[in-house]
């Protein structure tokens, strides 16, 4: 894989302007699918970023409210037979209307019913973007690496002297479910059959609290619905803005704050982000996937 020597040569950081200014303008309704433990975050992050949540797994329930949104997230985290039923009625209902489908794979590889649900919803529906961490993407390929419950294991991680094989990875796992893959860890990765980005935008705090990854993947949802002819370069753009949101959050830190005051500011910083500061702040490598290191 080569690497483009200029920001602007990727064509990333322009894009992102545009993907990132079409949220408010459009102001997406998300319908999200999502786990116990962080629905409130991901309710506040949508809200933080311009957009509107809504949260039901309800099977009875579900298809109407993914009608009148403009975008799915699926989220594994917190199984159980009802919310499953409710994935696939909803997932095939935004599939038959064309919305944008996010799938979170929490856990997958740590347990058979996580990592079968999460093959079969790739299988059955029409999955738009994946967002996970590489040991749940590998768990979906088939190829992990001893799953840590929720977390990344330490063989996984996306480091520099492994990224060139984990962007090609990437694309790979993107060519064979024909969706925007979006990695995430201490380097991000966003790729399709083509082209990979790394993203080294955020903050170790960001592991430190629940929720990060979930919030995310509500984001790309929101990203998605108002990008959907430029995936990819929504899927940069709501990872650049979580990850520098991490950064202003942390650097707000003080002597006497927790973890608790940085998911206060990490929501704040979402709030407050502009596209001047985006792009300003974004940190972005391009790979090409037909080419090796």
């Amino acid at each position: 894989m080569e690497t483009n020597e200029t920001r602007e040569e990727i064509n990333g950081v322009a894009a992102i302007k545009k993907a990132f200014e079409a949220l408010p303008s459009q102001a997406p309704l998300v319908h999200n699918i999502t786990n116990y433990v962080t629905v409130n975050d991901c309710a506040n992050a949508l809200l933080a970023i311009k957009a509107s949540p809504i949260m039901s797994d309800e099977p009875d329930d579900v298809v109407d409210i993914t009608s009148i949104c403009n975008a799915l997230t699926i989220n594994i985290g917190t199984l159980n037979e009802q919310s499953i039923k409710g994935m696939f009625l909803a997932g095939e209902r935004a599939g038959e209307l064309g919305h944008p489908i996010v799938l979170d794979p929490v856990g997958a590889g740590a347990s058979k019913l996580r990592t079968d649900t999460a093959s079969d919803l790739l299988d059955r529906l029409n999955i738009t973007v994946i967002r996970a961490n590489m040991s749940e993407a590998r768990a979906l390929a088939g190829a992990a690496a001893t799953t840590r419950g929720v977390d990344v294991c330490p063989d996984d991680v996306v480091t520099r002297e492994n990224l060139h094989e984990s962007a090609r990875f990437a694309c790979e796992l993107a060519a064979r479910t024909n969706a925007v893959v979006v990695i995430t860890g201490p380097i991000d990765l966003v790729a399709n059959a083509h082209q990979a980005y790394a993203i080294s935008n955020g903050s170790p705090l960001q592991s430190r609290i629940t929720g990060a990854g979930c919030m995310l993947s509500c984001i790309c949802a929101a990203y998605a619905a108002a990008n959907e002819e430029t995936l990819i370069e929504g899927m940069l753009a709501a990872t650049v803005h979580m990850g520098l949101a991490g950064e202003q959050a942390a650097a707000r830190m003080g002597a006497n704050d927790g973890n608790g005051a940085f998911r206060s500011y990490l929501l704040d910083a979402l709030y407050t982000m502009n596209a001047d500061t985006l792009c300003a702040g974004a940190k972005i490598e391009a790979f090409e996937a037909a080419k090796s290191a």
